[in-house]
Formats: C-alpha cells, sequence, structure tokens
C-alpha cells in the first residue's frame, strides 16, 4: 500500500466515496454505464479536477497525487497489470492491453515472472515497447535517486532481455515478492528507454511530457488544466472524445457551480458535507453513484513514539473513549455509510485482512476509567493526569477541508467527556505530509491512506524498519513509529511469501495485532462519488485505485456534444 493524501495532497496515496459490506451501506459501486445506441466520434468533455499535480514524474517522491495519476500517469504510462471492477466495489487484477495475457510465474528455484509483450504495443512515436523499458524502469526505481516507493523493486536480481518481447524479471536467491503483480502496474508502468535512457529522467518528465503509451497525449498547462487528446498510435481502444480538458477546480462550492452550469461535465469531489447534501436533494440533468467499498481509510494515526501515545493504556482508552460509528454516521448517513470501517486494510483487499479487527473499540467510559486508572491516571479538574502530565494532545490535519474539521471537531468533544484534552492544528497538506509526518513532529493526525495497486501489504506502514531514521535515510513511511516484532513477523510474511493461503493468514493475524495494540484508530471507508452529466454516454463506472476516469477512452458526447 502507498501513502497518498487525499484532497490536496502529497506523498501517500488517497481518496474516495461508497457503501462497504462492513458498514453495511448501499452504494452503487457496480457499473454505472449511461448506454447509447452507438457513441459517436468527436466531441471536448470538460472535467472538474480538484487538484493540480505537483509534477509528472510519477516515480519520483513529488508524483504522489491521486489527481495527477489519474489525469496524467494512468492516460500515458502502459501498465503490465490493471485492477478492473467486478461490481460491488470488489478489483481483480488483470493483464492490461501491454500483454499478451497473464506471465509465466515460477516461485521455484528463484522468483521469476516472464512476461509477453503484445507485438502491436508502440510509444506515440512508432517505437515498439520493449524489455529494454521494463529493464530501464526496473532500473530507475530500484536506484534512482528520491523514488517515492521502491516495494518490490529492490530485490530484483536482473531483467532478462535475450528476447525483447519477453522481459523476464528473477529475484535474489532468498528473496521473494509475493505482490509481483503490482510491478510495472498502476503505482509505476512503464517508461520509454529510447527516450530516457541516460538523460536526466525527473527534467525530462516533472513538468510534463509529449511521449505516450497509453491512449492519450497529455498537455499540462500549469494553473489552468490538463489536456487530453487521443493518442494515434494507441494500439488498444482508440479515443471516442476528440479532447477531454481537466479543469483545475480546486474549491468545491465553485466546482458544483461549473457542473450545474455545464461549465464541466463531470467531476469527482470528496465527499466533503456539502457534496453529501446535495447527492442527498438530487442534482438535476445528472447521474451520480457512490462506492463505499474502496481502496482507501481514513484514520486517527497516532504517534506510538511520542506522549502521550507511547504509552499503550493511553492508545487503548482513547479506542474506547470515541463513537467511530457516531462520527461516520454525521458524515456518510446520508450516503447509507453509518459504520467506522474497522481494519487498516480498505475493502479492496479485504481477503487479506481482518475486516472486524478493531470492532472491539466502541464508547465505553468505562472501560476508559479502569485502562487509565490502571496505569496510574487520576482525573484533576476533569482531566486525566499522572505525575504532572496531562492526557493533553493535539491532532494535525489537512486546512480548508470541511469534512476533517467536522471530524476532528466531533472527536475533540467526544475526548472532552472522557477526560482528555485535544487541541486542533490545521496544516498545509505540503508541510502536513511533506514535514510533520515524517519528522514524527505531531501527537495524532487524521488523513487517509490507499492502494496504488491491488496488492496487499502493510509493512511500508507498520515494519518498525520503514521507522523513517539515518538507517532507511529517512524514507520509510512508518509515521506512526509502530514498534511491535510480533507484526513485523506477519507483515513481512505478507510481502514476501508467494503462498496465497499464509499471505492471507498473516494479513488477518496483522490485523488483530494492531488493534490489540492499538497502534492507531480507522474511522471511515472514504467513499467515493461520481457526478457525471447525462450528456455524457458510456462506461461510467468507479475504480477506487485508478479513479473515474479510468476508461475515459471509452466515453463519448450524446450526438457528439457535451
Amino acid at each position: 500500500m502507498r501513502l497518498v493524501a487525499v484532497v490536496a495532497t502529497v506523498a501517500i496515496v488517497l481518496a474516495a466515496c461508497g457503501s462497504s459490506k462492513s458498514n453495511g451501506s448501499g452504494n452503487s459501486g457496480g457499473a454505472t454505464t449511461t448506454k447509447a445506441p452507438k457513441i459517436v466520434d468527436g466531441g471536448t468533455l470538460t472535467v472538474g479536477a480538484e487538484q493540480e499535480p505537483d509534477c509528472f514524474d510519477w516515480i519520483d517522491a513529488c508524483g504522489g497525487s491521486s489527481w495527477g495519476s489519474w489525469m496524467g500517469q494512468y492516460q500515458t504510462v502502459p501498465r503490465a497489470f490493471d485492477p478492473i471492477p467486478q461490481g460491488g466495489g470488489v478489483l481483480k487484477n488483470e493483464p492490461g492491453v501491454l500483454l499478451t495475457g497473464m506471465p509465466t510465474f515460477s516461485a521455484t528455484p528463484v522468483e521469476t515472472i516472464t512476461y509477453h509483450i503484445n507485438p502491436k504495443a508502440v510509444w506515440s512515436d512508432g517505437v515498439p515497447i520493449t524489455c529494454d523499458d521494463f529493464k530501464y524502469t526496473a532500473d530507475q526505481i530500484a536506484n534512482g535517486a528520491n523514488i517515492y516507493d521502491r516495494t518490490g523493486y529492490t530485490d530484483i536480481a536482473k531483467v532478462d532481455c535475450t528476447d525483447e518481447s519477453s522481459p523476464v524479471v528473477t529475484y535474489k536467491p532468498g528473496t521473494a515478492f509475493s505482490g509481483w503483480q503490482a510491478l510495472f502496474a498502476g503505482g509505476t508502468g512503464v517508461l520509454p528507454s529510447h527516450i530516457l535512457q541516460g538523460k536526466d529522467r525527473d527534467a525530462l518528465m516533472k513538468n510534463g511530457y509529449d511521449w505516450s503509451g497509453g491512449p492519450w497525449i497529455a498537455k499540462w498547462t500549469k494553473g489552468d488544466n490538463i489536456t487530453l487528446t487521443p493518442n494515434t498510435k494507441y494500439w488498444g481502444d482508440q479515443p471516442h472524445l476528440a479532447k477531454v480538458v481537466f479543469k483545475f477546480e480546486a474549491d468545491t462550492a465553485a466546482e458544483f457551480q461549473a457542473f450545474k452550469s455545464n461549465q464541466v461535465q463531470a467531476i469527482y469531489p470528496q465527499p466533503q458535507i456539502d457534496v453529501v447534501d446535495a447527492i442527498g436533494s438530487g442534482i438535476a440533468n445528472a447521474n451520480t453513484a457512490t462506492n463505499a467499498n474502496t481502496a482507501y481509510v481514513e484514520a486517527l494515526w497516532l504517534n506510538n513514539g511520542k506522549a502521550p501515545f507511547d504509552d499503550e493504556k493511553v492508545r487503548e482508552a482513547l479506542g474506547y473513549a470515541i463513537d467511530r460509528d457516531a462520527v461516520v454516521k454525521q458524515l456518510f448517513g446520508k450516503l447509507g455509510v453509518d459504520h467506522a470501517v474497522n481494519s487498516i486494510n480498505p475493502f479492496a483487499i479485504e481477503d487479506y485482512s481482518d475486516q472486524d479487527a478493531f470492532a472491539g473499540y466502541h464508547l465505553d467510559l468505562s472501560k476508559v476509567n479502569d485502562l487509565m486508572t490502571g496505569d496510574g491516571w487520576a482525573k484533576q479538574g476533569g482531566i486525566w493526569t499522572k505525575n504532572g502530565q496531562k492526557a493533553e494532545f493535539t491532532l494535525s490535519t489537512t486546512s480548508g477541508n470541511k469534512r476533517r474539521q467536522l471530524t476532528a471537531q466531533v472527536v475533540q468533544s467526544e475526548l472532552q467527556t472522557a477526560g482528555f484534552t485535544m487541541h486542533i492544528n490545521l496544516r498545509d497538506a505540503g508541510d502536513l505530509f511533506g514535514e510533520d509526518l515524517p519528522k514524527g513532529n505531531y501527537q495524532a493526525s487524521l488523513y487517509a491512506s490507499g492502494l496504488t495497486a491491488l496488492t496487499p501489504g502493510l509493512c511500508s506502514q507498520f515494519c518498525s524498519k520503514n521507522i523513517p531514521g539515518p538507517a532507511n535515510q529517512n524514507s520509510g513511511q512508518n509515521w506512526t513509529r509502530t514498534n511491535v516484532k510480533e507484526l513485523d513477523t506477519q507483515l513481512e510474511i505478507v510481502d514476501t511469501n508467494p503462498d496465497a493461503a499464509a499471505e492471507k493468514a498473516a494479513g488477518k493475524k496483522g490485523d488483530e495485532i494492531m488493534a490489540t495494540n492499538a497502534v492507531t484508530f480507522p474511522l471511515d471507508p472514504l467513499p467515493d462519488i461520481l457526478i457525471w452529466s447525462k450528456k455524457v454516454v458510456g462506461p461510467v463506472q468507479d475504480n477506487s485505485i485508478l479513479g473515474m476516469f479510468w476508461n475515459i477512452n471509452e466515453w463519448g458526447c450524446a450526438g457528439g456534444v457535451c
């Protein structure tokens, strides 16, 4: 799992809306196709985009924006695998059009994956996509500077290009990567070696590029829009639309106004309070869909390395001091989402998790009292105090997000009743995700994390080896500073054991250990919300990893006019 910041964001992964089995909410996570007898070619579709990316170098640390990936990366960078919606929010990894079919996989004597490239696959300049592109991409991720996420690439021994149409990836003896289908998939894709080899990749990509191995060519006009035009060399389904313009509309109210006045014909807004209210009231001439079975989890992340949350009993008490279901119902009840999620693993990988792991934590002030008094705390002036130290902390979250501000205020009120003092610190997303969290300069935080590929595993976020520090050049994503040896063991199994049954068992056990140690508290599934004009036709369908626009090359405008 890669951490992504939903909303205005940064380097961790996240973003969307729906209903899940676990919370029993209803939604339309399945197909939402707007049928048309025939989708005619032509027309310009304008989309309201909530976030401008920081850069177009998708494997660099600056490339963590979900919106950036939805608008630019997934439209131009070819991928070996895609997570494909199966209905009800369920996703399944399937080989992309880059390949002729499922790669050949062998776990012995060393893990080996042999890909078979579609002979029709070419870059937008007509140069064939070959093994050299796989080899170049793997080398850049494993050995390049300032890489966003090296998971799965650092133990690759070699990429054999004896046959340019069949890259053979071999792992080092004694190593393995159970999530091998994430290689060259959504988080990274395959980059053009004939354009980038021997040059400064970041310099050539970060401000935009004119090459493509996907259905579209993307042009980034900073501060205004990203415009897609068809890649005429694309060997898959050619786009119906003549142009797609992602117009930056950072303000939700302005975004809605633009939609109502038909300045934009589709939006994928964050689940803000006013958006939920608008959905509930109905939107004229629009189709809407929500999906709570997402690839994201919004949580209260606790810094296990800093007081008061370096005390496990205090963390447990916090879990009984908050009515998480009530918080979620207040946020998303109008969408039918009224129960908290109970795993840090999102629904999309439910088979590798215990979705009920945190269910035992619910509002129970008697348990708060037992845990705190048993740990030597006593109330003074209604606040728990121990050795002159009050049970007081600051919750940091992103500024400009009304939903998160409301969440923080509700939690603050509940905690005050339970004897805790919580302050709220609203931070610019860049400062929170770029400075505060990696450096551990926080006590608790509210944000969401999510998947960039359909691959289980929380080791990158909870294994002790990934606590940022000198040993890993401050690059780890274990920002909660979780350090539980038995959890390390289980999460390492998820990452490295190719036996799916063992992986699933370890994932479930890992969830139970996280709950027992109260390392942090999951809150909601951050439902995805899709809104599009009835003038838009085609298979509009949520993909909680690749976003609403993952198949926009199959969309069209009724009669050719949106």
